[in-house]
């Protein structure tokens, strides 16, 4: 497939995994690779995705303020997210795309439809830090091995109960931290070619574009609508990586 072809693909994509990122504040990634490994590889579609997910998850940080605050009640989870996605990601050419798609589609359908019936029970803030550290290094070896991260970070706040703009100014600083050690290591393996660069940040313009019509729909909803809107997301893109890893 021409660079052309996959700028024209990328550009339907990223209009809607930035619409679903500007409505619940995650989702970009998942919503993107889900629909990418359609059409191409996984490899592909992950280093397609690094432009708009450094970018969105950027605006989104600047957008909602108060960074300062929030890099210091979640530093431990920042640290350990950097450090495990790191390190973890070499080691992604060699675990098969369909064990990912797999792991990754188990873990975000059974999370959704456990709280879509259930509440997560709430962390104390007494264990908060062990929290971080634990949550943080699941999302980074998940987020090494697929480039999706977003499911241990989703828990953690969920077992928090932080409110929806904590949530989205939150999920927003730690997915741009940890998507920094893994452009730089995806670099290094070879998987983001010069030519694959310039596509990807050909792509931030209708990722920027679907987020903004998003954001507009979030600033219409409660938090209970909010959170079932997360949880329905993620229940669907789940299926779609079980169906990924099964067929």
């Amino acid at each position: 497939m021409g660079m052309t072809e996959l700028l024209l693909i990328g550009a339907v994509v990223f209009v809607i995994a930035g619409s679903v990122k500007g409505l619940v504040g995650i989702g970009l990634p998942t919503a993107a690779i889900s629909m990418l490994t359609m059409v191409i590889d996984p490899r592909t579609a992950i280093a397609l995705g690094l432009g708009p997910i450094v970018v969105s998850n950027a605006w989104q940080v600047w957008s909602m303020g108060d960074i300062r605050g929030a890099f210091s009640r979640y530093w431990i989870f920042a640290l350990a997210l950097a450090v495990s996605v790191f390190l973890t990601v070499s080691l992604s050419a060699e675990v098969s795309d369909r064990v990912i798609f797999l792991a990754l589609g188990l873990s975000i359908v059974s999370f959704a439809l456990l709280n879509l019936r259930f509440v997560m029970p709430r962390i104390p803030d007494r264990f908060d830090g062990v929290a971080q550290l634990g949550f943080g290094t699941i999302s980074g070896i998940l987020g090494g091995l697929s480039g999706v991260w977003v499911a241990p970070v989703i828990m953690y706040m969920s077992s928090r109960q932080v409110p929806k703009d904590e949530f989205v100014r939150a999920t927003g600083l730690l997915l741009f931290i940890g998507s920094l050690p893994f452009v730089t290591a995806y670099i290094q393996q070879g998987f983001l070619t010069p030519d694959l660069a310039v596509v990807s940040l050909g792509l931030v313009i209708p990722t920027l574009l679907g987020f903004s019509l998003g954001a507009r729909l979030r600033t219409r909803m409660s938090n209970e609508k909010f959170r079932k809107v997360v949880l329905y997301v993620f229940l669907l893109l789940g299926l779609n990586l079980l169906r990924r890893g099964l067929f």
